[in-house]
Order: C-alpha cells, then structure tokens, then sequence
C-alpha cells in the first residue's frame, strides 16, 4: 500500500507540466545569475521560462495532467520571477518605491485570491464567473486577453531592463525617451504598457474582490 502511494506521488511530480515549471525555475537561476553581466541574455532565458508558463498550461490539458501541486508550482514561479525583476529595476531606477509597489500590489493581490478561493471550495483561482467585475471575468475568463496583458506586462519590465544604461535612471525620462522614439522598440513598449496597465487595474479589482470573500466567509462564521 505504501509502495502504491509512493508511486501516485512520484508520478504526479513527474507530470510533463510540472518538469516545465522545475525547467523555468532553472532557468530563472541562470537569467538572474547573469543579468548584469550579459542583458540581452537574461531577457532571452527569462522570455522563455515566461513562455513555458504557457506551454505547461497546454501539456496539462493535453495530457489530463492538472494537479494541484502543478498549479501552485506555477503561480509561485510566475510571482517569484517577476518579484526579482521588479527588485533589480528598483535598483536601477528612481523613484525604485514604484516597483517596489508594484511587487507589493502583485503578490498581495495573488495570496489574497488563492486564500479566497480555498474558503470559497473553488477549484481554481482563475475561477472567476460570479464576479461582479466584467473586466475580472474578461480577463480569466478570456485566454487570449489574459495572454496579452500577462506577456504586456513582463515585455515592459524587461524592455525597461534593457534599455537602463546605469544604476540611477529616472523612470518617466527612460519611457518618454522610449515612446517618442519611431521604432520597433517604441511600438513594443506601447503595446506593452497597455497590457501592463490593465494588469495592474485588474490585480486591484482581485485584490478587492478576494478581500470581500474573506470578510463574508468572517460573517457568516459569526452567524449564530
């Protein structure tokens, strides 16, 4: 029985979606590693442990192999990963406080959203149908949308790494700099700070929202 067991739990960590997420976690290793020694490198291997978040997503409904352990894998790479880059862009930039919220707004808005789901019995955390925000509905609701805004998001911070030539940046200045410019790069980075900007709008509504689950699942505790 124990062998059974062992085997069940080998297995799932060995779902192809979850070798995915321990290749982009090594991968994040490596980018980080050498972020300042070599730019266009890290943008590369960060870009493509980013497109793994994609692609392990594919194999598990592919393969019928969604699991709990695959899900969380995820999202703690994804917020991890990010988390660092807004870490070394707040040491390149001024004001750095502005990525720093940002990686506050980010992680707080995805705890509170996985808390709120484990109290609501849902099965996921992009399970989102009954709330009352259509662009919160439209953006887990709608893959293609959720796509866009997710890479606008992380194409932003990584333009914004490659484009800093010193420690002591001034952010509005490397962004003016960037949009004004008739360019593959200025295009990109327009694009990109739409999809950022209604990421960052949506992490509110989540965050608003999941703390709303939390205060009625406290009231109706409270019900005699």
């Amino acid at each position: 029985m124990a062998k059974k067991s062992t085997k069940k739990t080998l297995s799932v960590y060995l779902y192809i979606p979850n070798i995915i997420g321990y290749l982009r976690v090594i991968l994040n290793c490596v980018a980080f590693a050498l972020c300042f020694e070599n730019k266009k490198l890290f943008a590369v291997l960060y870009f493509i442990s980013f497109v793994g978040d994609g692609l392990d997503g594919w194999f598990a409904r592919k393969f019928n192999q969604v699991s709990t352990f695959g899900a969380v894998l995820d999202m703690v790479t994804d917020r991890v990963s990010t988390a660092c880059l807004l870490v070394v862009l707040s040491q390149i930039y001024r004001p750095g406080l502005v990525f720093l919220s940002l990686l506050a707004l980010d992680i707080a808005s995805h705890w509170f959203q996985m808390y709120s789901t484990f109290l609501s019995g849902k099965a996921s955390h992009k399970d989102v149908k009954d709330s009352t925000s259509w662009l919160f509905r439209i953006y887990y609701g709608n893959r293609l949308f959720l796509a866009f805004c997710c890479v606008g998001s992380e194409v932003l911070y990584i333009i914004l790494f490659l484009l800093a030539e010193n420690q002591s940046e001034d952010l509005i200045v490397v962004l003016l700099s960037a949009v004004k410019q008739v360019s593959l790069v200025s295009f990109l980075t327009v694009l990109a700070f739409l999809g950022w900007g209604i990421k960052q709008l949506v992490n509110f509504i989540q965050l608003k929202t999941a703390a709303d689950v939390c205060v009625l699942y406290d009231l109706k505790r409270e019900k005699p």
